[in-house]
């Protein structure tokens, strides 16, 4: 018995690597911002907010005196005494902001902008650290504890809900909108299953699925990072966390710690890169493909000749490309001639099948021994060619079943191309006749079956031979 089976596509492992590249560099800017080789100014933090910034003054660097100011406001919160009362002392040569009546910060000239006071300045900091003391005191307090913990259920509740609702807009909407078409629903052409141009492909298909897959798992990868940074921002312990931990991220990803050649380079180096190639990538994919459907199909060339025209100019751009990005992204192409030699010597072993069956594909593909749409028969398999490649060549048998042979297969042992020249092929049936049967009558309604049929030529007309008795035992 023969059945029929429908072969399900899945999803390659392509889709997880660009999604984690596509994350990273989405959120590059967010988790890793470019700090300068020297600060001019630092800024003064309370609970992980950013209050003002200092800048240096005399001897202390702007990071000393921030980081003294912040070390007193942990102290003054950590305490637990009374509400902090924040003053300013004019009785010396610049202003002096005092918190309890304890020094905590001097307004120097360098800290005051272009058209203002020091006075002014020395207010408007005073002004700055009152509403922050009165916000962090309040923070600690068991009532903001139990409206946080309310509001981050909320949070992550809403986050539930519009992730789901992006599922369901996914499997409603847009899925249904990039399934891969039926052969009821997709026109073909006669000589194979391909579908005619305009129309398409089954890779289109598979490439908008992944796409849209992709793009709605970063999506609800946004929501999700949104709200548990919110959320982290809602309690003093957390935020303090949260910031430690982007601070050693930031240092983690731009220090220089990978030697290369005469230069250092970074994680965040290597982020760039990777993210240069992936555009370097997409960018041939489109042009290659712009290059394909446009240019090379008005030429009139084979559709096999077009995808290795297509093909060669593909790994061309990439490579060319790929020598402009190093440059671009400044390295010494030099130090790497060692390893590239010895990295050409093991591929060039380790490829050499491939280097075969590209270098028979070229020969089928300008040559034309077969083309698709021939019927052939090649090592015991009788099937229409369905597509050519430079690696390999596509088969569908008479049981539809697509069989993947390498080029050098038809180049290394006999193949019979019934399509070869032309397309007309004398076919022998045999069929078998019961004793006793009249063989003029027998002979008359074979001939007649086989004019009536439409692919029958008449000329040369069919013909019906009796060459010997078989006895069955």
């Amino acid at each position: 018995m023969y059945v029929w089976n429908k072969k399900q596509n899945v999803i390659s492992p392509f889709l997880v690597w660009l999604l984690a590249i596509l994350m990273i560099l989405s959120f590059m800017g967010f988790f890793c911002p470019i700090l300068a080789q020297e600060k001019p100014t630092a800024p003064i933090m309370l609970e992980g907010r950013t209050l003002f910034y200092v800048r240096e003054s005399g001897q202390y660097t702007a990071e000393q005196r921030a980081n003294e100011a912040n070390r007193h406001l942990g102290k003054i919160l950590d305490s637990g005494d009374p509400p902090a009362v924040v003053g300013i002392d004019s009785g010396q040569e610049v202003p002096v902001i005092t918190i309890n009546n304890r020094y905590f910060l001097s307004v120097t000239y360098n800290d005051v902008p272009m058209g203002k006071s020091l006075q002014g300045q020395a207010l408007a900091w005073k002004n700055t650290l009152e509403v922050a003391i009165s916000k962090a005191e309040y923070e600690r307090t068991l009532k903001y504890y139990i409206k946080a913990i309310i509001i981050a259920i909320a949070v992550i509740f809403l986050a539930a809900i519009l992730s789901w609702k992006l599922g369901v807009i996914w499997q409603r909407w847009l899925k249904p909108l990039s399934t891969t078409p039926t052969d009821s629903n997709t026109p073909t052409s006669s000589s194979s299953s391909q579908p005619l141009s305009g129309y398409p492909s089954e890779s289109s298909f598979k490439f908008q699925l992944v796409a849209l897959l992709v793009l709605l798992t970063i999506i609800r990868g946004i929501i999700w990072i949104v709200a548990f940074v919110y959320i982290s921002r809602l309690f003093p312990q957390i935020r303090r966390w949260s910031d430690l931990i982007l601070e050693i991220l930031q240092i983690s990803l731009i220090t220089d710690v990978f030697p290369l050649g005469n230069q250092k380079y970074s994680v965040l180096d290597f982020f760039i890169l990777i993210g240069l190639l992936v555009g370097l990538v997409t960018l041939t994919r489109m042009v290659s493909r712009v290059l394909k459907s446009k240019l090379l199909t008005a030429t009139g060339l084979s559709r096999a000749v077009q995808d290795t025209t297509a093909l060669i100019f593909n790994y061309t751009f990439i490579f060319l490309g790929t020598i402009v990005v190093l440059q671009v992204w400044v390295l010494d192409l030099s130090s790497l001639t060692v390893f590239a030699s010895v990295l050409g010597v093991g591929v060039g072993l380790g490829l050499q099948g491939i280097a075969k069956e590209f270098v028979s594909g070229l020969v089928l593909i300008f040559e034309r021994p077969i083309q698709v749409g021939d019927f052939v028969e090649v090592a015991g398999l009788m099937g229409t060619v369905e597509r050519i490649s430079v690696r390999s060549t596509e088969i569908r048998t008479l049981d539809q079943v697509s069989v993947i042979l390498p080029n050098s297969r038809f180049l290394d042992s006999e193949v019979i191309n019934w399509s070869h020249s032309s397309p007309i092929s004398r076919l022998k049936i045999p069929v078998g006749v019961a004793y006793g049967s009249n063989l003029e009558i027998v002979r008359n309604l074979l001939i007649k079956v086989a004019k009536n049929h439409q692919d029958i030529l008449s000329m040369p007309s069919p013909q019906v031979f009796f060459p010997s008795l078989v006895i069955v035992p």
